[in-house]
């Protein structure tokens, strides 16, 4: 798995949300990435890509397939959620990538799905009509917003705990760097700590 010239892989993240309605869900991401190019990296806003040297591990690709690769993400909510709303969620999650600097390329296989645990007696046979819950559409933001920020943070989690690799026929990718990485943050103020 290589994300954006640097080692992939699984990544995780989850929010709380508050929903104008009253209620009180989670919403969490996991990722698998294995897509992007460097020079579009960006993490908390800031270019990492064009900012952190290190080898290429795709210097034996063509510049124009360099961005073929995958993300699957799954996102999962105990919000009352309908398929069609599941949908609107799953779509939230171009935002995220696109905040790290995806542009999802023509050759990647992006797949992602959204599944709620709410209502689980939807789906017993035998029982007749059964009564759903689900949230008003115009109740979603704050879901939409928990979708995007998890899907962002589940790549980068993906990448600070991803570990230099040298794959078949030696093929090495380079971790991301995080004592590079934090210089980069704290150039631009990005630093909490």
């Amino acid at each position: 798995m290589i994300c954006s010239g640097f080692k992939g892989g699984i990544g995780t993240s989850s929010r709380q949300v508050a929903t104008k309605d009253g209620g009180s869900y989670t919403l969490g991401v996991l990722v698998q990435c294995n897509f992007g190019v460097r020079r579009n990296l960006h993490i908390a806003g800031i270019p990492v890509g064009l900012s952190i040297e290190s080898e290429d591990p795709y210097a034996f690709v063509p510049s124009d397939v360099a961005e073929l690769g995958s993300i699957i993400v799954v996102v999962a909510t105990d919000a009352p959620l309908l398929p069609h709303q599941l949908k609107r969620i799953a779509r939230r999650v171009s935002l995220g990538l696109g905040r790290v600097g995806s542009i999802s390329g023509n050759g990647s296989g992006d797949i992602f799905i959204a599944f709620s645990t709410a209502n689980p007696a939807a789906s017993d046979i035998g029982h007749g009509a059964v009564d759903l819950k689900m949230l008003p559409n115009d109740s979603m933001d704050p879901l939409f917003e928990a979708t995007v920020e998890a899907t962002e943070e589940s790549i980068v989690n993906a990448m600070v705990a991803a570990h230099d690799m040298t794959g078949i026929d030696g093929h090495h990718v380079r971790a991301l760097p995080h004592d590079e990485l934090r210089k980069v943050l704290a150039k631009y103020h990005r630093l909490t700590h």
